[in-house]
């Protein structure tokens, strides 16, 4: 018979712990501590040994012990930590133990830790998951956190991430209200100020994606009255050339505009993706025996 790990002989140590009934001289919650202790350190042997799921899982019963002895702080941290092992390989596991993490930080008032977690579950829903949906949602929830916290610039970081989902999913009047928001707050400091004609790109390119010029047009004129200097920008430029190119099925002057602003500019695969969409919306219209 093969001889046990020291991870697998702690975590036989622990479960023994947590299943023993108190003693005459000790108190139940000094054995959930000790308990939660022994747990720990089977997880840090078991992540030693690169077998991450159990040690996720020996986490997770540390954490269990934490909340029985009342230490909520270190039940989240317990959490955490199992959900950083299950990220080696078992993202549904990760996104759970995020979850408890937390359930644990908001009980604990704890909003701007529950953030960044809620962030770390969107990460996973769109890197690994591949779920554009779920990690929108997650993205907004972390956004409204960092809001309520007062942090700003991360909320607004979440905010454009969530907006750039939403536009691939063709959710276009809730990206154009998320772009609009984070322009909006952006134009409040000569810090950000610079990256409102981006946003407003953004939030044109979705308008063009539904083909509502006029939406567009309106939007457009709504932007120049909040920053007059957009107007002679070369997105505000570009934005009404393919405006007018929309207007008139006019995919020569469209692709023409695209060229000659990506040769400047250098057009991310965000934008290159829209475009295509807008693009292919002329198509439809041009040639309707393709359909």
């Amino acid at each position: 018979m093969p001889a046990k790990s020291p991870a697998q002989a702690l975590l036989e140590k622990a479960e023994k712990k947590a299943a023993s009934s108190s003693g005459w001289f000790s108190s139940s919650t000094t054995k959930w501590e000790e308990g939660g202790d022994l747990f720990q350190q089977a997880a840090n042997a078991f992540k030693l040994d690169k077998q991450f799921q159990a040690a996720g899982d020996a986490f997770a019963k540390e954490a269990e012990c934490r909340e029985k002895c009342k230490e909520l702080n270190e039940a989240a941290n317990a959490w955490w930590n199992a959900a950083k092992a299950y990220k080696q390989g078992h993202p549904d596991l990760a996104i759970m133990a995020l979850g408890q993490t937390i359930e644990f930080l908001t009980k604990g008032g704890r909003f701007r830790q529950a953030a960044d977690r809620e962030k770390e579950i969107a990460q996973i829903y769109l890197q690994e998951l591949h779920d554009m949906r779920r990690a929108c949602e997650s993205y907004e929830r972390a956004g409204e956190w960092y809001d309520q916290e007062d942090a700003k610039a991360t909320a607004n970081a979440c905010y454009k991430d969530a907006a750039d989902l939403h536009a691939e999913l063709e959710d276009y009047p809730q990206a154009i209200a998320r772009y609009e928001q984070v322009a909006d707050h952006s134009l409040t400091s000569n810090l950000t100020r610079y990256s409102v004609k981006e946003y407003w790109l953004r939030a044109s390119l979705c308008a063009l994606a539904m083909r509502d010029t006029v939406l567009c047009k309106r939007n457009m004129q709504k932007y120049t009255a909040l920053d007059t200097t957009f107007a002679s920008t070369r997105e505000a430029k570009f934005v009404n050339i393919l405006t007018d190119a929309v207007e008139n099925d006019d995919q020569e002057t469209f692709t023409g505009a695209v060229v000659e602003y990506d040769q400047v500019m250098k057009l991310d695969n965000w934008k290159t993706a829209m475009l295509l969409k807008i693009k292919r919306g002329l198509q439809d219209v041009d040639e309707p025996a393709l359909r």
